[in-house]
């Protein structure tokens, strides 16, 4: 079903476009300020009022990014961690001694941050204090779980779990493959990682107990928990698929839930951070807007060619920032 075929409500008119001028990799929110996150060298900040920025942070490609209420962080190829405010003041938290790419960033409790280079992880805490991580192959993806300094590090073969600051051995958690992602619940009693494989792998925590979460028709790039963390939404189909996680078993014998069907792959996805609605981009160039409970669709954009490659919502839910592999980008301002 096309975007024309919907005869759905439509938020496209509250729109501002944006030319970004590059493809845009990732979006996030410092507040009202969306920040785009080119594939080359630079942000662009778009406050809610003013007129959008240009900010060069790296000197090449940025290859990683993710966001706290107050910075965004990001790794190029580099070798540079970098942290930018909402005001575009950057800071160098770190420099690889050999100028290795910094693949993967992620950012914690308290002010810590993490980031990897071939197969080393590092934690920096807001004091400054840091620690190293040596995996046995090349990093796949980085979190910190909700609560508490641990991080999960992904890799071929499964993902550890590490302790920075405590004496203790990283534990191993098992499953073959190249695992290229990963995430922790929002409640820290499930990790999931996105494989090379088109399916999604976990773990409970209590009992190792594994979970294989399978059926896609491409590798899940993009994967958000719903407010509350009942659902984790991912792309990889076209449709949304929703994992149940509500019960003490998570998805262990149950079928996700398929919304949002579509003609082309389901790209990007953005949880809403107060309310059960996913805001789903495909690669037509479609945004839908999803309500979890009944499937509910609003239309955030319609389909323009180039596929969405970024999605993101503020902390407050009125605002929807999207781009795109050609360099459109937007915000969807909801009031």
């Amino acid at each position: 079903m096309t975007d024309t075929e919907r005869d759905i409500p439509s938020v496209v008119e509250r729109s501002r476009p944006i030319k970004a001028g590059a493809p845009v990799v990732a979006a996030h929110f410092l507040g009202q300020t969306a920040v785009l996150v080119l594939g080359e060298d630079a942000l662009i900040l778009v406050p809610r009022a003013g007129e959008p920025r240009t900010i060069a942070v790296h000197g090449g490609a940025v290859l990683c990014s993710r966001a706290d209420a107050g910075r965004i962080v990001t790794g190029g190829d580099d070798g540079k961690v970098v942290s930018t405010d909402p005001q575009g003041e950057r800071t160098v938290i770190a420099a690889d001694a050999k100028r290795r790419w910094i693949d993967h960033v992620a950012v914690g409790p308290r002010g810590a941050v993490a980031w990897s280079a071939g197969r080393q992880a590092f934690v920096r805490t807001a004091k400054g204090a840091e620690q190293m991580l040596e995996v046995h192959s090349t990093v796949g993806g980085l979190a910190f779980a909700p609560k508490g300094l641990r991080l999960a590090v992904a890799h071929y073969n499964g993902a550890t779990l590490w302790f920075p600051n405590a004496q203790s051995e990283p534990e191993t958690l098992e499953w073959k493959g190249s695992h290229l992602g990963v995430v922790f619940s929002p409640d820290g009693r499930f990790v999931v990682t996105s494989m090379q494989e088109p399916t999604l792998h976990g773990w409970r925590l209590a009992d190792r107990k594994d979970m294989r979460m399978s059926g896609y028709g491409a590798r899940v790039r993009s994967l958000d928990w719903t407010a509350g963390g009942k659902w984790l939404a991912t792309s990889g189909s076209t449709q949304l698929i929703l994992w149940p996680f509500q019960g003490k078993d998570g998805p262990m014998g149950k079928t996700p839930r398929i919304l949002a069907p579509a003609e082309a792959q389901a790209e990007a996805v953005a949880s809403h951070p107060r309310q059960e609605v996913v805001a789903v981009g495909y690669a037509d160039g479609l945004v839908l807007l999803v309500r979890v409970e009944d499937g509910a669709e609003v239309l955030g954009r319609k389909g323009a060619g180039a596929p969405v490659t970024a999605l993101a919502w503020s902390a407050a839910g009125n605002l929807l920032a999207f781009g795109t592999e050609d360099g459109e980008a937007g915000v969807i301002d909801l009031g």
